[in-house]
């Protein structure tokens, strides 16, 4: 063999993960917040970007020559995509258009070409409780169709909406949460006088965690302080003494010994308990007296001073305000018994691409660099626009489907979920399983039932006894959960005698099963449970 150099002629195939596509794989996945937050830093970023006026928006959003809006200086969502360099008229990019990269697709992809309309159209459905055979293609959305309609959006002139309002009352500007470090800080500057002291209790602050536990050892302060360990030991027995009670304690042991010294309440009898915390959680109240020695009424008002106690004091303070859930997707019943499915348009963030801007600032250019930036910033704006319209529809469409495979769901209730998984939507739609997946991930529908997350409706399947049609796994734990919440003290049901309800009814399940789904949502076993009832009923008798 030659040793030397030499010139070889391959031909290959590859995908390349192009920025776009890069680009239209996190949009997709993003939620609302996450969405409107990436928004922000383009808008910073492309000089080309304007976000819409609502009202600007609203008033030129269907004038009589057709255009979406009339103003010279800002085109429309529709103009920009159509005049965009690169994007056919088909809503396609190139030749990359029906190119799936590990299952996902780019904007216009195979399974939703055919559903482009306008892009300035309501990213809404309806749809009737029609037999299947009357159902329309979901390849036919975003057109009218049997049973499936999509009408005007109104308030958005670009197809992607929501405004958002920046008032600030007086009671927002006054208001402000106290931390539990502040807290602890004024009262310890009251409690401790010398400096040296005021440091180490800074330092066992500012081990604490969220709940008020110290979360380091003393030693390794004193180590990292430079002092003994029975300095630091002396100061955090005395900053126990601080409000909340049961703040710097190690354990929940310790947290729940500083609470009772509080109310003045640990005894001997009491001491014992709460170092045999491991018999109140099984609820093993004969051992409990035993290890007390006390009586069955001293045990069960011991338990119940217990139970009164906090076991996370800090968590008054350090709180993260559970933010309400915004729903991405509206369902709501139709007077003729169908389903009508909408996108939340005041979540979508809405903008428009300045034309005007472009064309003044590239014919001001000389230099090709400064042409090639803004060209850039123009071919980046018009992919922007086009992957949060193609994110909407895919949104749109699972949403839809979804809402087809569970229609007895939203009539009756979770004991008409029906099992289902990503491959049935991802068949049903034209998109790949991960793409589903995407979609679904963290995204919320607001149905006449609740709030769910569009990954409820995703359940696993139960064989029915009979042959029959296979249950869902969600609806059997909604059943255990019925049939445990109507025990009574004699009648408290066994996992075996469970499994003999459920079978009796028509699901094929096993023990282990049952056990699983009670474990998973948190419910004690049939002995626990009896002991809690019979401790419930000597309360109130």
């Amino acid at each position: 063999m030659a040793m030397g150099p030499r010139l070889d002629i391959r031909q290959t195939q590859a995908l390349v993960m192009t920025p776009q596509l890069q680009q239209a794989i996190r949009l997709l996945q993003l939620t609302n917040l996450e969405l409107n937050q990436y928004v922000e830093q383009e808008l910073e970023r492309n000089p080309i970007l304007e976000r819409a006026d609502p009202d600007g928006v609203g008033e030129a959003a269907a004038p009589d020559d057709g255009n979406l809006n009339e103003d010279p200086q800002v085109d429309s969502l529709a103009e920009a995509v159509a005049a965009s360099d690169g994007i056919a008229d088909d809503g396609t990019v190139g030749d990359m258009a029906a190119v799936e990269l590990d299952g996902v697709e780019l904007p216009g992809s195979a399974g939703l070409d055919g559903a482009e309309g306008p892009l300035d159209a309501d990213y809404s459905e309806t749809y009737n409780n029609d037999s299947a055979a009357d159902r329309p293609n979901v390849e036919d959305a975003g057109a009218p169709g049997e049973g499936y309609e999509v009408g005007d959006w109104s308030g958005s002139g670009t197809g992607l909406g929501g405004g958002e309002s920046s008032t600030v009352t007086l009671e927002q500007v006054l208001s402000t949460e106290v931390s539990l470090k502040d807290h602890l800080l004024e009262q310890m500057n009251v409690l401790l006088h010398e400096p040296v002291l005021r440091l180490v209790g800074q330092h066992l602050i500012e081990h604490l965690d969220e709940s008020g536990y110290l979360t380091e050892d003393t030693a390794f302060i004193a180590e990292r302080l430079g002092c003994e360990s029975f300095l630091v030991d002396e100061v955090l027995t005395q900053m126990q003494r601080l409000d909340p009670a049961g703040v710097f304690a190690r354990d929940l042991s310790e947290c729940l010994a500083l609470q009772l010294k509080e109310k003045n309440r640990y005894d001997p009898a009491m001491q014992s308990l709460v170092e045999n915390l491991h018999l109140l959680a099984a609820m093993d109240v004969p051992q409990i007296c035993e290890v007390c020695g006390v009586g069955l009424d001293d045990a069960e008002e011991m338990i119940a001073e217990l139970k009164a106690l906090n076991p996370k004091p800090g968590m008054a303070f350090d709180y993260d305000a559970a933010a309400p859930v915004v729903p991405d997707v509206f369902v709501n019943e139709k007077a003729d018994g169908g389903w009508n499915v909408e996108l939340n348009s005041d979540n979508l963030p809405r903008l428009l691409v300045n034309r005007q801007y472009y064309a003044e600032v590239n014919e001001a250019a000389r230099r090709k660099e400064d042409k090639a930036y803004i060209s850039e910033c123009m071919q980046s704006a018009n992919w922007l626009i086009k992957a949060l319209d193609q994110r909407a529809r895919t949104i749109l469409s699972v949403a839809s489907e979804l809402v087809r495979q569970q229609d007895a769901f939203l009539a009756n209730g979770v004991q008409d979920l029906r099992p289902l998984n990503l491959r049935a939507i991802a068949e049903a739609v034209g998109i790949h399983e991960s793409t589903v997946s995407r979609v679904t991930s963290n995204k919320y529908v607001a149905t006449p039932r609740g709030v769910f997350e569009l990954k409820y409706f995703f359940t696993s399947a139960l064989a029915a006894a009979d042959g029959g049609d296979d249950y869902s796994s969600e609806a059997v734990r909604n059943r255990l959960r019925e049939l445990i919440d109507g025990e009574t003290v004699t009648a408290v049901l066994s996992d075996d005698k469970l499994v003999d309800i459920l079978r009796a009814s028509g699901v094929d399940i096993a023990r282990r099963t049952v056990a699983k789904y009670r474990d998973a949502m948190g419910i004690p076993s049939s002995v626990q449970r009896r002991r809690a009832k019979r401790m419930e009923a000597r309360a109130i008798g």
